[in-house]
This record gives C-alpha cells, sequence and structure tokens, in this order.
C-alpha cells in the first residue's frame, strides 16, 4: 500500500462506501474518515480489509494521509453538514488543495461555496453523482463542475470511476464553473421524477382500467424495454412488478402508496419558475409525489366524493400499444423541457454547458440512462446551437407520430376518471409549444384592464407598448412594470 493517499472521502453511509470500493478497484489509494468514527474501522476491517484504504479517525489524520495537492471528497447529507466540514478542512489544507462535494446539494449553495473556497487560495467541485448504490460501486454517472484549474487533478480518478458507454467513454465530463454541475444533476434528478411518473400513470392505466395484475404488466414492460423504451427505469420497473412476496402476491401492492423525495425534483421545479422556463411535467411530477402524501385526506374523500368509474370498453392490446407511444411522447417532452431550463440557466449564469455532453453523460450509469440519449446526443451534435429539442427533424418527426396514440390514452384516461397529469400535462406542453397563437393576449387585456400594465400590439413592433382606459373612468397613467 502506499503512503499517501490519491483522495479522500468523508462520509461512509452506502454511496461512500461503495464509491471508494470501486476508486480502490481502480488501483487508487483512498483514505476514508467519517464523524463516527466507528463506521471507519468496520469498513477497513470489513468491506475493505485487505485492499488500498487508509482509515482515518480525525480530519487532521484524513489530510496529512494525502497526497498533495490534496482532494477531499464529502458524501455526506446536503445542507449544514456541507458548510460545517468545509469550515473544518479550510485551516488545514493548503493553496491548490480541492474540497470536493458529491452529494445533492442545491446550486446556488455551490455558486457561493467556490466562492468561498476560492477566497482562501484553495480550489472547489461539486460534483452530482447518479446511479445509487450500484452506480456507485460499478460505475456511476458524474457531473462535476466549480474551479476549472482543480479538473486537471481529479480527471483521471472521476472518469475511472465513472460508467462507460459502449465505446468506452465515460459517462463524465467537466461540465462548467461553480453550481454548473450540481445544477445539471439537479436537471437530471428532474428528468427523473418526470420519468417515474409517467411509468406511474402507465401502471395506473393498466392496473385500474385494463384490470391487468403486476405479473401481467410485468410482461408488458419487459416487452417495451426491448424497444424504444429501454431504459434503466423501464427495467427496474419490469422487475418490481414480478417481484412475489412470501405468500406469492405481488409485493408492489403491498407497499403503501404515499411517494417521498429528497427535494430535487422541487429545486428543478421552482428553478424553472424562477426562469420564466415552462417544466410543466416535472412540475406536475412533484405535485403528483405531494398529493400521494395526503393519503389519510385522500381515503376521507374517497367515501364522500363521487367520480367517473373505469369502464373501459376498447381493445385492450391497442390500448397497450398506444400507451408505449405516449410514454415516449412524454418522455421526449420531459428532456425538452429539461434541456430549456439548462439553455436559460447557462446564459443566466454564464456557463458554457455542452448540451450533447451531458447526454453522453446521461447514457450510463444513472437513474435515467437510456437508449434514447444517444438521439439526443446525435441531436446537439449536429446543431450545437439547436434551441429546442422538437426543434430536431429526429424529435419533430418521432412525436408528431405518437401524437394519436397520445391522445387516444389522455382522452380515456379522463373519460374513466383516471388521473394522468404527467402525460396531459406534456401533451398540453406539446400542443401549446407548436401553436403560434395562444390566448395570452387576452391575459394581457385583464391585466392592462385591472391594472394598467400595458399590453403589446400586433400591428405595432416588438417593444412598443399601449394602455387603454377599459372603463372611461381611468387615466392615462400606466403602470411601470411589464414582464412578458
Amino acid at each position: 500500500m502506499k503512503q499517501k493517499a490519491d483522495i479522500g472521502l468523508i462520509g461512509l453511509a452506502v454511496m461512500g462506501e461503495n464509491l471508494v470500493l470501486n476508486m480502490e478497484s481502480k488501483g487508487y489509494t483512498v483514505a476514508v474518515y467519517n464523524r463516527t468514527v466507528e463506521k471507519v474501522d468496520h469498513f477497513v476491517n470489513g468491506r475493505g480489509k485487505g485492499k488500498n484504504f487508509i482509515g482515518t479517525h480525525s480530519l487532521e489524520e484524513l489530510v496529512a494521509s494525502l497526497e498533495r495537492p490534496r482532494k477531499v471528497m464529502m458524501l455526506v447529507k446536503a445542507g449544514k453538514p456541507v458548510d460545517d466540514f468545509i469550515g473544518q478542512l479550510i485551516p488545514l489544507l493548503e493553496p491548490g488543495d480541492i474540497i470536493i462535494d458529491g452529494g445533492n446539494s442545491h446550486f446556488p449553495d455551490t455558486i457561493r461555496r467556490t466562492k468561498q473556497v476560492e477566497s482562501k487560495g484553495l480550489l472547489y467541485i461539486g460534483t452530482g453523482v447518479s446511479g445509487g448504490e450500484e452506480g456507485a460501486l460499478l460505475g456511476p454517472s458524474m457531473m462535476p463542475g466549480g474551479s476549472p484549474g482543480a479538473w486537471p487533478y481529479v480527471k483521471e480518478i472521476f472518469q475511472a470511476v465513472a460508467a462507460k458507454v459502449d465505446d468506452g467513454s465515460p459517462c463524465c465530463d467537466w461540465v462548467g464553473e461553480d453550481g454548473a454541475g450540481h445544477f445539471v444533476k439537479m436537471v437530471h434528478n428532474g428528468i427523473e421524477y418526470g420519468d417515474m411518473q409517467i411509468i406511474n400513470e402507465a401502471y395506473h392505466l393498466m392496473k385500474e382500467l385494463l384490470g391487468m395484475d403486476a405479473f401481467e404488466q410485468h410482461e408488458v414492460f419487459k416487452k417495451w424495454n426491448a424497444g424504444k423504451l429501454d431504459s434503466y427505469l423501464i427495467e427496474i420497473t419490469a422487475d418490481i412488478l414480478a417481484y412475489k412476496d412470501e405468500d406469492g402476491s405481488p409485493l408492489v401492492e403491498k407497499i403503501l402508496d404515499t411517494a417521498g423525495q429528497k427535494g430535487t425534483g422541487k429545486w428543478t421545479a421552482v428553478t424553472a419558475l424562477d426562469l420564466g422556463i415552462p417544466l410543466t411535467l416535472i412540475g406536475e411530477s412533484v405535485f403528483s409525489r405531494c398529493l400521494s402524501a395526503q393519503k389519510d385526506l385522500r381515503v376521507k374523500a374517497s367515501k364522500v366524493i363521487a367520480g367517473k368509474k373505469p369502464d373501459f370498453k376498447g381493445d385492450k392490446q391497442q390500448f397497450i400499444n398506444d400507451l408505449e407511444q405516449a410514454i415516449y411522447g412524454a418522455k421526449i417532452i420531459s428532456y425538452a423541457q429539461g434541456y430549456d431550463l439548462m439553455m436559460e440557466a447557462a446564459r443566466e449564469y454564464s456557463w458554457n454547458l455542452n448540451y450533447g455532453g451531458i447526454a453522453l453523460m446521461w447514457r450510463g450509469g444513472c437513474i435515467i440512462r437510456s437508449v434514447f440519449l444517444n438521439d439526443i446526443k446525435k441531436a446537439f451534435d449536429k446543431n450545437p446551437k439547436l434551441e429546442n429539442l422538437l426543434l430536431d427533424p429526429f424529435f419533430k418527426e418521432s412525436i408528431e407520430s405518437v401524437q394519436e396514440s397520445w391522445r387516444r390514452v389522455c382522452a380515456t384516461a379522463l373519460e374513466n376518471g383516471i388521473p394522468v397529469p404527467a402525460l396531459t400535462s406534456a401533451l398540453c406542453y406539446f400542443d401549446g409549444f407548436r401553436n403560434d397563437r395562444l390566448p395570452a393576449n387576452l391575459l394581457q387585456a385583464q391585466r392592462d384592464y385591472f391594472g394598467a400594465h400595458q399590453y403589446e400590439r400586433v400591428d405595432k413592433p416588438r417593444g412598443e407598448f399601449f394602455h387603454t382606459d377599459w372603463t372611461g373612468r381611468g387615466g392615462s397613467t400606466a403602470s411601470s412594470t411589464y414582464q412578458v
């Protein structure tokens, strides 16, 4: 074993433990530390026994065990714990040393921390790490951003441990300055929320509308995973639906229908509101989890509010075929909206994001990995300045080809009282996006009527504003604020 470690890691929970095992398996010596030091001894004498790990019982000991420039990675709970460790590490490090946050931190925090750490002569990286426990051990998708000067020192390690796609390319590359890495990871998680909600709505339709049990649905998802919906989330859904409880019944049906969330989907939706981007599908996915959490209230409502009962009289196999197309269409919208948000953030924060490269980073190791991402990479390779994914010829033709099936699914669901907020909001976005005239002209008239907020006219140049005295009782003074 080397006397000095290549990198140090703070936090031996599930992700940290598996990531350092991954690093060590690629030939690196790793120093490990955990606030509960018993975990260090347990790991070094357990899964890490006989391997190239240096167990340390203090931050001072961790820092002293590292080669220069020192690289200290934190995999701890987002928020105050990250700030606390940064505060403790700064006095122990020297100019040029690197602090790395590999947790799910909110990107504004990473922007702030990058400035703080750089002001002390140190370098900072905030990197998204996706793939869960298995990804951390076998190869995650990694999305690093922060101090550009830090990247050459960690590139080899990060790309060695990251997942690889078929041509051997690592699912890891430099994303951009300060909070760019954690921003891209946040959008990844938002898309993950959307994908999961779309799948859950398909499950709900097959169960409540078509009367299919979990084992029948398993066969459908297994077939879908062999086609254009091939993805990690479709694959694990098929596995989940086939899993039997001790009595032989589907385990999934015994799980309470209240969904949890860690906040990254909410951050994505709130950021979209802040930047003025219509992230409708992901927003509905977050709200669907919130509604599921109101279990007791929903149970009470179900006993007193009458609604339409499902009564399907159509062709079952045709509906399943339509459902596959609807999922594909909604999935295109999910990524189109996510990329729209990244483009606006790049303008807002002066990031130079490589959109095709981001698709490459998501092609392996992460939760949203799918064959679908190959098409996104091709779209941005052809046109790096592509304004919206729906304007790429492949995606334009793809979404046009599935829309009739998609409409039938949504209409049937609504007629039968089955909620499909993600599928319908995505379809409404598609119809709004392709429409050159929306009813916002009436909205602007309303705003001008009650608040003198002014409006533009279709028969006048853009940027010229007007106010009307709608009642004859108002004056000529208009509001000084106008927001498109």
